[in-house]
C-alpha cells in the first residue's frame, strides 16, 4: 500500500468515526459530496480535528472552508499540501 492509499484509508476511517454520514464510507467514491451524504458543519469540525491528530498537521485559516472538506479527494489534496510543506 502506498502513501496515497494509506492516507485515503485513514481519511475514510476518520469519516466513519466522526463524519456522521448517512451511508457506509467504504461505498463512497473519492469525489462524492460528503455534505450531501449527511455530514453537518459540526461533524466537519470533528473530522478536521481528527485529521489534524492523525496526520500531525494543522489546517490554516485559509483552508477552513466547506469545499476543503467536501469530498475524500479534496481532503486528501489539502492534506497533501500540508504534509508537503511540513
Amino acid at each position: 500500500m502506498n502513501n496515497v492509499e494509506q492516507a485515503e484509508t485513514v481519511i475514510r476511517r476518520v469519516l466513519r468515526d466522526h463524519g456522521r454520514l448517512n451511508s457506509d464510507v467504504s461505498s463512497l467514491s473519492r469525489d462524492t459530496d460528503l455534505y450531501q451524504s449527511g455530514m453537518t458543519s459540526h461533524a466537519s469540525v470533528n473530522v478536521m480535528l481528527a485529521l489534524e491528530g492523525e496526520f500531525d498537521v494543522e489546517f490554516p485559516d485559509h483552508m477552513l472552508k466547506r469545499n476543503v472538506f467536501s469530498s475524500i479527494e479534496s481532503i486528501q489534496r489539502a492534506l497533501g499540501e500540508l504534509t508537503a510543506t511540513a
